[in-house]
């Protein structure tokens, strides 16, 4: 059985959410009989069950066997240019290296000489018989000595530059050091022709160190909301993915795939513990044992063509597929790479909500429904108000039909001030109890040109102890919902330039003998 070597680059990657599978494919001239077709510079870390091969042509699939193969270098193109900078740069240090000590030494040597020098013409011409000029001597060794410093400083500029280089390839490098190891793994496919014939072979594998998660962009102008899906793909598997049919998958393949069974749950009497002696034999311990693990076949979907700016989706019954309008590629560095999944105007509703017993911002809000048809998975979503940055917000999963409430920043048009009006408090005599009696007012100013839906949260105290008592005087207006934790909400529609008064009253009693925790005014 003869050994051939497919040329087989990556044609698909499908990234799931913590890993991705990735497709080659290739052609090749194989003679009659039983060969053996090696698809080589595999990534290490590759799930052995989940090698699959399939093709194309008149050739029978013995078999495929997933074997290590060990390089002197790394066959992978990136990083073997990546070291063959580092050698250049590390080959250029040192030559800078030698050359400036070369001109150290030359300096050492003209300034040895110029003292030398100087001895000499004193007794020369102490003794009257100078025969040099003596200005032309100095001036020459002072030009060479400026310009052997003048070579230092351009020499450390170029080996600071060198430098750099180096340290940037050693960044690189150290960034995708799962390439760095020269030895890769081989897919040996058994095939068997019964006469010579060009083949179509395509392997496909898993492998884990990838995946994708979802960032958005909100965008508020007027009263449209425009949502805008990113993917953010991250890969540190050891080999690049260059431009090529890339879908992103929400399926979350298992490893071992398992209906959930419940155990019986049994009610027993309670039995004291049997004590033991303090010498008594050792406890055993159980010892878990590792979870087997089973194969898998992560089956492809196959995308559409790519469709205007947005991905083109295929919706499964568990899960969907995308693929971004453009290609995409994607190197082993464990940089974020952004491609745009889909851009939706949704319907919202917006209103404003404040609470000022804590504070007197008055937060604009959306409530949104997802109108669109995609399951959009949890994320960071970056909030814009026009052409504002307000803040951040986190994404739930957000189901198509679900509302979802975004807070679009403050609005300062909105004033908000929450006032106490009244206090008193008795003392306890015999027999009776302590009384304290508030009165707050809320008032609210609509300086918006348009009508405005104002949520207001205020709330009483909640007695803990059956000798405190909470008891309600005044709620002007009547507040919209009352919760047993005490929160009292009203829902006002204040016109432009409008404004209202809430006015909250509430007394609490005491035991004489109670000390009260938890008061605030």
């Amino acid at each position: 059985m003869s050994e051939l070597v497919v040329d087989a680059p990556i044609v698909a990657v499908v990234v799931y959410p913590d890993r991705a599978r990735i497709t080659r494919r290739g052609r090749i001239s194989a003679p009659a009989g039983d060969q053996t077709v090696y698809v080589e510079s595999l990534p290490l870390a590759l799930q052995e069950d989940s090698v699959r091969v399939s093709g194309r042509g008149p050739a029978t699939v013995l078999g495929v066997d997933v074997a290590m193969r060990h390089h002197p270098q790394a066959p992978d193109e990136t990083v073997a240019e990546l070291t063959r900078q580092r050698v250049e740069a590390q080959a250029e240090v040192d030559e800078l290296t030698d050359a400036d000590e070369v001109q150290v030494q030359l300096d050492k040597f003209l300034a040895q000489l110029g003292r030398r020098a100087g001895g000499t013409f004193a007794r020369t011409l102490a003794a009257g018989e100078a025969s040099l000029d003596l200005g032309e001597f100095t001036e020459s060794l002072a030009g060479r000595l400026s310009a052997v410093r003048a070579k230092r400083r351009g020499l450390a500029k170029q080996r600071d530059e060198a430098e750099e280089r180096l340290a940037a390839a050693d960044r690189r490098l150290a960034a995708i050091a799962a390439q760095r190891s020269p030895d890769r793994r081989s897919a040996a496919v058994g095939l068997a022709l019964e006469s010579e014939a060009e083949v179509e072979i395509e392997l496909s594998y898993v492998v884990p160190g990838a995946g994708w998660t979802s960032s958005y962009d909100v965008r508020l102008t007027g009263d449209q909301l425009t949502l805008s899906w990113y993917g953010l793909i991250t890969q540190h598997t050891g080999e690049d993915w260059p431009e090529c049919d890339l879908t992103l998958s929400t399926a979350r393949p298992m490893v071992t795939a398992k209906v959930p069974e419940l155990d019986p749950w049994y009610l027993d009497r309670y039995h004291p513990p049997v004590p033991v002696a303090p010498a008594g034999a050792p406890l055993s311990r159980d010892v878990a044992r590792p979870a087997s693990f089973g194969a898998q076949s992560l089956e492809s979907v196959a995308a559409p063509p790519f469709a205007d700016l947005v991905a083109t989706v295929e919706q499964g019954i568990t899960a969907a597929t995308y693929s971004p309008p453009r290609p995409v590629a994607v190197p082993a560095d464990g940089a974020s790479h952004r491609t745009t999944i889909a851009s939706v105007d949704l319907d919202t509703e917006l209103d404003y909500i404040t609470a000022p017993v804590r504070s007197a911002d008055v937060h604009l809000r959306a409530t949104v429904v997802n109108s669109s048809t995609h399951t959009l998975p949890a994320g960071r979503a970056a909030v814009f108000h026009e052409a504002d940055f307000v803040g951040s917000a986190a994404l739930p999963m957000w189901a198509p039909g679900e509302d979802v409430e975004l807070a679009l920043g403050l609005d300062d048009r909105i004033r908000v001030e929450r006032e106490l009006v009244r206090r008193t408090a008795g003392k306890a005599t015999l027999g009776s109890t302590r009384r304290r009696e508030v009165e707050y007012e809320t008032k609210i100013e609509n300086h918006t040109p348009r009508q405005a839906r104002i949520t207001v949260l205020d709330q009483v105290p909640v007695p803990r102890d059956h000798e405190i008592t909470v008891r309600p005087i005044t709620a002007v207006p009547e507040p919209a919902e009352t919760t047993d934790l005490g929160v009292l909400t009203w829902k006002l529609e204040l016109a432009a330039g409008a404004e209202i008064a809430i006015k909250l009253a509430f007394r609490v009693d005491t035991g004489k003998s109670v000390e009260l925790t938890g008061w605030r005014e």
